[in-house]
């Protein structure tokens, strides 16, 4: 497809906002209903809308193609996002949304590492500047909250779940990576959705819908609507735009999770909690950007410099 720079960033900008702005609204959404609900809802949403998608565009995949290894990879992708969708969400319970957000780049460096392990990677001078930046990061925006760790309490319990959201999530990944060679993301993406909602069918509570008010259905909606737009606008920033320069844009969320937070809260104070940070909180988020800003674009500035010097 025919690079479309202007269009790509637009669409990897949509992308962003979107998630960023997903555990802002899940939040409020998680006092009326439970975790897998909510996660059953937006897995049933994404497979029917992206069915369609693949139905209209007729790029449905060929159930011919899927041999035996790409049947164990689609169950390793289904352990990965269910349990990563499930564990975000439930962390939300105990952590506000920016803490959340802030560890969603050790999905990336958990990837890193595994394709080191797994593909033969190198790990880069950039990707190793990178994971101490976050590392660094991390221990800056928590700077008040250690205390918490040492007592084991609800806070920590909602980091444990959001680590163990990031690093599950490389299940995903690595399904992904391999059966991109037989099939396209959207392709992966049905198959993953679809056996997601059979996981959380038996844990299903749809009579909770009969709690929601208008504004926690809107989140509802927002939520399940956010997956298959979110989903969507990232495949097509991809073919539309360098994958390196979208790589630029994704790890802006955890600041733009502190941004839409604070807005959210002086909009509507009655729905949303107000941010707990403090200044090296702050420092902290911009060092775990800064981090994987690194780690995602750092190859592509050095390789520049080297031609430069040629």
């Amino acid at each position: 497809m025919k690079q479309q720079p202007i269009l790509g960033f637009f669409l990897a900008l949509i992308t962003v906002i979107l998630w960023s702005t997903l555990p802002v609204v899940l939040q409020p959404l998680l006092t009326a209903m439970n975790a897998q609900t909510i996660v059953w809802f937006r897995f049933v949403t994404a497979a029917i809308g992206i069915f369609l998608i693949l139905l209209f565009t007729k790029k449905l995949p060929k159930l011919t193609a899927l041999t035996k290894n790409y049947r164990w990879l689609i169950i390793l992708g289904i352990v990965g996002l269910s349990g990563n969708f499930y564990l975000f969400n439930f962390s939300l319970n105990y952590i506000p949304a920016a803490a959340g957000q802030v560890l969603s780049p050790l999905s990336s460096f958990s990837m890193i590492l595994s394709g080191i392990f797994l593909f033969n990677e190198r790990l880069g001078l950039h990707q190793k500047l990178g994971l101490v930046l976050l590392l660094i990061g991390l221990a800056l925006f928590f700077n008040d909250r250690f205390g918490d760790f040492g007592e084991m309490n609800s806070y920590a319990l909602g980091i444990l779940l959001g680590l163990g959201a990031s690093f599950i999530w490389v299940g995903y990944g690595i399904a992904q990576k391999l059966m991109l060679k037989e099939f396209s993301s959207q392709q992966i993406l049905l198959f993953i959705y679809i056996g997601c909602a059979v996981v959380f069918t038996p844990f299903k509570e749809v009579e909770q819908v009969s709690n929601l008010t208008p504004f926690t259905w809107g989140c509802l909606i927002f939520c399940c609507l956010n997956t298959i737009i979110a989903y969507g606008c990232y495949a097509e920033a991809l073919n539309r735009w360098e994958v390196a320069k979208v790589s630029m844009i994704m790890p802006q969320m955890p600041i733009l999770t502190i941004i839409f937070t604070e807005l959210a809260y002086l909009i509507d104070p009655e729905h949303f909690t107000e941010p707990d940070l403090n200044m090296l909180s702050y420092i902290g988020a911009g060092l775990v950007v800064l981090g994987a800003l690194s780690a995602a674009a750092g190859h592509k500035i050095i390789y520049r410099r080297q031609m430069r010097r040629i």
